[in-house]
C-alpha cells in the first residue's frame, strides 16, 4: 500500500517525538562520594552488558606542550598493568566473548566493553586496571610512541584528514582545537612515561569522570562494584569547565582562504562556519539545515551541484558541535576544471538562501531522518550505552534527549531563516582547500577569495551592533550588566547565546515579611493563585498558551522574598515578555481558582506533616525562633488557609508588588524587549516601599519533641545559630558544611560508617540576611538516639579541639567548587541567583566570591569557626519521634 507521503511523514515524525525510548528502563543514575557518575540502565533484551567510561580528557583540554598525550594514553593503557602483562587486557576480554576499544576526541576519551551479561564485573575491572593501574614501562612507551608517530603520517596522507586541518587551524588559531587530536610528531616524540602518570593524575578526576553500564544487569550491584573499583579515587583540584571560544569573524581584509597543494587527484573544498558548540540554542535548527543543504540524495546542494550540474563528486553537510564551540561544514569533491563554476553556483546558493526556501515537507523529513537516526542508534546496547551516556556526560538536563527533540520539532521555516540570518555569514566565512599539484595555478586562494568579495560581499557593518544592551556571539557568555531603572527597581542583563532559551527571574523584597501572625500561609496562597488566570485569559487558557510555546511560569514565596519566574525558547520570547506584564499587573484571582489553591495548599500541608523530615522543617522555624515572620509555619495552619478569601489575596498582592525587586533575565534575549518589560512593570507599580529585613530572635526553650505516630526512626537536628550571609564567617561556615555533609563527610563516615549510629547522615547550612544555622542530622532507631546526639557532640568537639586534615579540607574545597559550577550551569539557575543576591543587597557574583575566599581557608581557620559557633550546650535540638 502507497500511504500519501506528506501526510506520512509528519504524522510519522509526530508518533516517533512522543514515544518512549524502546525497551529499556529509565536510567538511574547515581553520585559516589568521590564524584563519580554512575549511570546504569536496565535492559534485559538481551544476554549482554555495554560498558563505557567517558572521561573529560581529549585534546582540548591539552596545553600546547601536551598536544597528543590524551591520544598516546590512549594507546598506552592496553599495555602492562599493575595486573595485567601488555596485550593482557585485551585477551582478558576477548576471551570471554567481548570486545575492548577506545578512541580520544577534543572534549573526552571513551573507553568502550561490550561483554556477556554475566561477565560485566570484568568489564569494570579492566577499565579500572588499565586506566589507574598503567605502568607505563619507557621501553613499551618507545614501541608504541613509533606506532603512533606512524599513524600521524597516515593521516597526513588522508586527504579529508589534511583538509580538516586546515579548517580547525583556521578556526582556532593558537587553540587547543586548533591541532590534529592525535598531536605533532615533535610533542609526541618529547613525552615520557612521567609525562603519562602527570596527566592521568591531572584529567582523570572522578568527578571528571562518568560510567554507563546498560544491559542485563542489577543497578544496586553494579553502584556497588563501581564504589570499589572507582570510590577511593580522591579528586585534588577544583572542577572549572571549559569556557567557549571566542568566535573568529574572518581575516579582516577580505574571506579567509587557505589552499594547499600535494599529491591529490581531486580537489577537495571545505567550507566553515563557526557556531556555538554543544547546548548551543541552534543545535538541533543547524542539524536540521545540514540536512537540508546536503545530507542526503534528495538535499538541496547535491540535487543542483552533482545530480543536476554534475559539477561535483560529491557533496555533504554537516554540524560538528563540541564543548567550546562548533563548525558548520559544506565539503565537496571535484576535479580542478569544475571549480570556478562549483565556487561560484555554491556562493550564490549562500548568498540568497532563506528559511523560505524549503517546503514544509522537506523540513519534514529531515526531522523525521534526525529521529530515526538516534532511535536506530539505541537499537543497540553499545549504542544506547554511546547516546545515553553522551547527552549525561555533555551536560545536557536529565530530559536532554526528550528535549533535544522537542527543539528539532519546533524548528520551521522562520527558525530556519534566523539560523541562516545568523551563520551563514560571508565575513565568518572560512575555506580551505586541498589540490593537485598540477593544478595550482587553477585552484588559487586569491581566486576564491576575490570570488567570495565579489559574489557574497560581507557586511560593512553588523547592525545588530547598534541594538541596546549587552551581546554575546553565538556560543559566548557577554558581562553583566546591571541597570538601575530608578525607584527601589534593578535590571540585569546576562547574556549568553549558547542556549535556546530565556530566563526571567524576578524577586521581590516581602513574602512572609509582609505578613502578621494571624495570617501565615497567605504569601504561599498568592505565590500559587497569581499565575491562575488574568483579566484576559483563563487559568486553561494560560496553561494552553504556556504548551503551545514549550515554557514555564511560576511563583513563589519565602520567608523576606517574593518571586516570579519564566523560563521559554527565545523565539517565543516577545509573547512571554506579553504573559508576564498581564499576570504581574492584572491577576484576576477568581473564586474558583483561589479555592483550588486553598484546597492544595492544604494538601501539601498535610502531606509535609505525614512525612518525618516534612513534619520536621514545619515546626523547626516556630522553635527556633518566638519573633518575626522567620517564625511563621510557611505553608499555615489549615484552619487559618480555610479562611482565606480572593480579597485576601488580592490585598497581598497589591502589597507585595509596591515591595524594591530585582529583574535578572539571562540566556539568547532581546535587550531592547526586556528594557520595554521592566520599564513598563516599574512604572506601573511606582517607587517602591521601604523594606528592611528582620532580625529574629532566637528562642529561650532549646528541646522540641514532635510526635508521628506508627514510625519506626527518630530524626534528630542538632542546630547550631550562626552569623548572616553577610557575615566574613560565610565562606568558612560554607567549606565547614561541606567537610560535614554527604556521603564521604565527617558526619557520614564517622556516625554512620564508623559508629553504625544512622542510616541518613548530614549537615546543612541556612541564612539570611541577619542570621543563620547549622544543623547536624541524622535519622537512626529509637534506642540509638542519645549515642547519636552524642556523636553529634563528639563531631563538633573534634572540629574545634583538632584541625582538620588536608584529605578532608581538599575533598570540601573540591565539593563546593564543583557543586557550584554544576549547579550555576542552567540558564535559570543564573538568573535566579542574580536577582536573589542584588534583593538581598549582596554583589551580584557573591556566592562565586564566598565559593573562591573558602579555596584559601586552612585547617586552623576552620577549627577557629568550630570553636565560635558549634557549642552543642547553646545548640538547639529537634526530635521527631515514632
Amino acid at each position: 500500500m502507497r500511504w500519501p507521503t506528506m501526510v506520512s511523514l509528519a504524522a510519522l515524525f509526530a508518533v516517533l517525538v512522543v514515544s518512549p525510548v524502546l525497551a529499556a528502563n529509565p536510567p538511574k543514575v547515581v553520585r559516589l562520594a568521590n564524584g563519580l557518575t554512575v549511570m546504569t540502565i536496565e535492559d534485559n533484551r538481551f544476554p549482554l552488558v555495554a560498558v563505557r567510561l567517558f572521561v573529560h580528557a581529549g585534546s582540548g583540554y591539552e596545553t600546547a606542550r601536551q598536544a597528543g598525550l590524551s591520544h598516546l594514553l590512549e594507546h598506552m593503557v592496553f599495555k602492562s598493568t599493575q595486573k595485567r602483562q601488555a596485550g593482557q587486557v585485551a585477551s582478558d576480554i576477548e576471551g570471554a566473548g567481548g570486545e575492548l576499544n577506545a578512541s580520544t576526541s577534543f572534549d573526552s576519551t571513551v573507553f568502550r566493553v561490550d561483554l556477556p551479561a554475566d561477565r560485566w564485573k570484568l568489564g569494570l575491572d579492566a577499565i579500572s586496571d588499565m586506566i589507574f593501574g598503567a605502568r607505563f614501562v619507557p621501553g613499551e612507551l618507545d614501541a608504541e610512541r613509533q606506532v603512533v608517530l606512524s599513524e600521524l603520517a597516515r593521516g597526513r596522507d588522508n586527504p579529508d584528514n589534511r583538509l580538516f586541518q586546515l579548517t580547525q587551524a583556521m578556526a582556532w588559531p593558537g587553540l587547543a582545537y586548533g591541532w590534529p587530536i592525535i598531536g605533532f610528531p615533535e610533542t609526541v616524540s618529547a613525552f615520557t612515561s612521567e609525562d603519562l602518570r602527570n596527566y592521568v593524575k591531572e584529567r582523570y578526576q572522578p568527578q571528571s569522570m562518568l560510567l554507563v553500564v546498560v544491559g542485563k544487569i542489577q543497578a544496586e550491584a553494579v553502584e556497588k562494584e563501581a564504589q570499589a573499583l572507582f570510590g577511593g579515587l580522591q579528586n585534588d583540584r577544583p572542577l572549572t569547565p571549559p569556557l567557549p571560544y571566542a568566535q573568529p569573524v574572518g581575516a579582516g581584509a577580505g574571506p579567509a582562504v587557505k589552499v594547499e597543494y600535494g599529491q591529490w587527484n581531486k580537489v577537495r573544498l571545505q567550507v566553515a562556519f563557526p557556531t556555538a558548540g554543544l547546548r548551543g540554542a541552534d543545535e538541533a535548527g543547524l542539524e536540521v539545515l545540514s540536512g537540508l543543504l546536503a545530507g542526503d540524495e534528495t538535499s538541496r546542494l547535491y540535487r543542483t551541484f552533482k545530480y543536476d550540474k554534475k559539477l561535483v563528486d560529491d557533496i555533504s553537510c554537516s554540524s560538528l558541535t563540541l564543548e567550546r564551540g562548533g563548525l558548520f561544514l559544506i565539503d565537496a569533491t571535484l576535479d580542478a576544471k569544475n571549480v570556478a563554476a562549483f565556487w561560484q553556483g555554491l556562493l550564490s546558493e549562500l548568498a540568497k538562501l532563506r528559511g523560505t526556501d524549503f517546503s514544509d515537507h522537506e523540513i519534514d523529513r529531515v526531522k523525521l531522518n534526525l529521529e530515526d537516526g538516534l532511535y536506530q542508534a539505541k537499537e543497540t546496547l553499545s549504542g544506547l550505552a554511546m547516546k545515553a551516556g553522551y547527552f549525561r556526560f555533555y551536560g545536557y538536563d536529565p530530559d536532554g534527549e526528550a528535549n533535544y527533540l522537542r527543539s528539532v520539532r519546533l524548528v520551521d521555516q522562520k527558525a530556519l531563516g534566523a539560523i541562516i540570518d545568523a551563520t551563514l555569514r560571508p565575513e565568518r566565512m572560512l575555506t580551505a582547500a586541498i589540490a593537485p599539484q598540477a593544478d595550482e595555478a587553477t585552484v588559487t586562494a586569491k581566486g576564491l577569495g576575490d570570488m567570495a568579495a565579489r559574489i557574497w560581499p560581507a557586511p560593512k557593518a553588523d547592525a545588530r551592533s547598534a541594538e541596546k544592551g549587552p551581546e554575546a556571539a553565538s556560543g559566548e557568555v557577554a558581562a553583566p550588566e546591571v541597570v538601575d531603572l530608578g525607584g527601589g527597581h534593578t535590571l540585569v542583563f546576562l547574556p549568553d547565546r549558547t542556549l535556546p532559551y530565556v530566563s526571567v527571574s524576578m524577586v521581590f523584597n516581602g513574602g512572609d515579611a509582609l505578613l502578621a501572625k494571624d495570617r501565615q500561609g497567605l504569601a504561599e496562597l498568592a505565590a500559587g493563585s497569581l499565575t491562575s488566570g488574568t483579566a484576559k485569559l483563563s487559568a486553561n487558557a494560560i496553561e494552553d498558551f504556556l504548551s503551545d510555546r514549550a515554557a514555564s511560569l511560576s511563583a513563589s514565596s519565602g520567608r523576606d522574598s517574593f518571586s516570579v519566574g519564566a523560563k521559554f525558547p527565545n523565539r517565543f520570547q516577545q509573547d512571554l515578555y506579553g504573559l508576564i506584564a498581564d499576570v504581574l499587573q492584572h491577576p484576576a484571582f477568581l473564586k474558583t481558582e483561589v479555592d483550588r489553591q486553598v484546597q492544595d495548599q492544604l494538601a501539601a500541608i498535610k502531606a509535609k506533616e505525614e512525612q518525618p523530615m516534612g513534619l520536621a522543617f514545619r515546626k523547626l522555624f516556630p522553635f527556633l525562633f518566638t519573633d518575626t515572620p522567620y517564625a511563621y509555619t510557611r505553608l499555615g495552619e489549615p484552619a487559618t488557609v480555610k479562611a482565606f478569601t480572593p480579597k485576601d489575596v488580592a490585598g497581598y498582592w497589591a502589597a507585595q508588588r509596591t515591595m524594591p525587586w530585582v529583574m535578572a533575565v539571562s540566556g539568547d534575549f532581546d535587550a531592547a524587549a526586556v528594557r520595554h518589560l521592566a520599564d513598563t512593570l516599574a512604572k506601573a507599580a511606582g517607587p517602591a516601599k521601604p523594606f528592611a529585613f528582620p532580625t529574629p530572635a532566637w528562642g529561650e526553650k532549646r528541646e522540641q519533641a514532635v510526635t508521628l505516630a506508627e514510625r519506626n526512626q527518630t530524626h534528630l537536628l542538632m542546630v547550631f545559630p550562626v552569623p548572616g550571609l553577610t557575615s566574613p564567617d560565610t565562606p568558612g561556615l560554607e567549606l565547614l558544611n561541606d567537610v560535614l555533609a554527604g556521603q564521604s563527610g565527617l558526619l557520614f563516615s564517622q556516625l554512620r560508617e564508623g559508629e553504625s549510629l544512622g542510616y541518613s547522615v548530614t549537615s546543612f547550612l541556612w541564612q539570611a540576611e541577619h542570621t543563620g544555622f547549622m544543623a547536624f542530622y541524622i535519622g537512626t532507631s529509637p534506642d540509638k538516639a542519645d549515642a547519636a546526639l552524642d556523636g553529634f557532640r563528639r563531631v563538633a568537639g573534634q572540629l574545634r579541639d583538632t584541625p582538620l586534615p588536608d584529605d578532608l579540607m581538599r575533598r570540601g574545597k573540591n565539593v563546593m567548587s564543583g557543586d557550584y559550577y554544576r549547579e550555576r550551569q542552567g540558564l535559570k539557575a543564573r538568573s535566579g541567583e542574580a536577582a536573589q543576591s542584588l534583593a538581598l543587597g549582596l554583589p551580584l557574583d557573591h556566592d562565586r566570591r564566598v565559593v573562591e575566599a573558602a579555596q584559601a581557608l586552612t585547617p586552623e581557620n576552620l577549627q577557629e569557626l568550630a570553636g565560635k559557633y558549634l557549642k552543642p550546650e547553646a545548640a538547639y535540638v529537634m526530635k521527631v519521634e515514632p
